[in-house]
């Protein structure tokens, strides 16, 4: 089974050349830097908004080609989600090319409570598919693992990560925009204040905070756990890039190493 792109020609060009040059683009005016990672939080609007963000993010990853396997949680937008859910596609499919899931992986987590399969939840879901044509481009043979956080909890969501977190060879990304929807001045202290929260390894960030807040708080327990720390790469919003200023969506990109 397949899963097809919901949002190619929207969120991202659907033309495959026109995808690789808006990214190679990107990427291109990020400033140069090399830490180690282990994880990423990136966020997941239309490029237009936060591509240039996410590029800060995925600029490391060009010279960190160990990565061979990519746990990717997103929140789900569309469909309600009780606790955790994976797709029972084979493969993810963008405009730049086939994704393998880790079927293994997959299997390796469903005996968890929290865990389930749905197809219809992942099928519209633009949280994951929007980080993969970046992924396509910065790292050169991958597997996914891609999971979708509904209603759970800050421990059922870590159990998961600590499940799958692997070795070096694994990256952990965490899709996620910050606040939404408010006036540009009012969304830039919201953020900031959040920002400060995910700097400190805060585990309770709410849903006006950031869209992603589950998977975010599962990461920093686990982060606390394994003695991880967190690096701000990008902090704007939509009225900084492409949106007016009434009603913006914060953008931020964090690294963990």
């Amino acid at each position: 089974m397949i899963r097809t792109p919901a949002v190619a020609g929207s969120f991202y060009p659907a033309d495959a050349s026109e995808l690789q040059y808006q990214i190679q683009s990107m990427l291109a005016l990020c400033e140069a830097k090399t830490m180690p990672v282990k994880a990423l939080i990136v966020p997941h609007a239309g490029y237009i908004y936060s591509g240039q963000t996410a590029a800060q993010a995925y600029q490391l990853l060009q010279h960190q080609s160990q990565f061979t396997n990519v746990v990717l949680l997103g929140p789900a937008h569309y469909v309600y989600v009780e606790g955790l859910v994976v797709p029972s596609a084979s493969h993810f499919v963008t405009p730049l090319g086939s994704i393998p899931v880790n079927t293994k992986a997959i299997e390796s987590i469903l005996d968890l409570p929290q865990i389930s399969v749905s197809d219809q939840a992942h099928a519209p879901e633009h949280s994951v598919e929007v980080q993969l044509p970046f992924l396509q481009m910065v790292l050169s043979n991958f597997s996914l693992v891609p999971i979708l956080v509904g209603n759970a909890t800050t421990k059922q969501t870590a159990e998961v990560l600590e499940r799958l977190w692997g070795n070096a060879n694994t990256l952990i990304l965490i899709s996620s925009d910050l606040s939404h929807f408010n006036h540009y001045a009012e969304a830039q202290q919201i953020d900031q204040r959040t920002n400060a929260a995910i700097c400190q390894l805060s585990e309770s960030l709410r849903g006006d905070q950031a869209c992603g807040c589950r998977a975010i708080n599962g990461l920093m327990h686990c982060a606390k756990v394994k003695g991880l720390s967190v690096k701000m790469l990008g902090l704007c919003n939509s009225g900084d890039t492409a949106g007016d200023r009434e009603r913006v969506v914060g953008y931020g990109a964090y690294a963990l190493s």
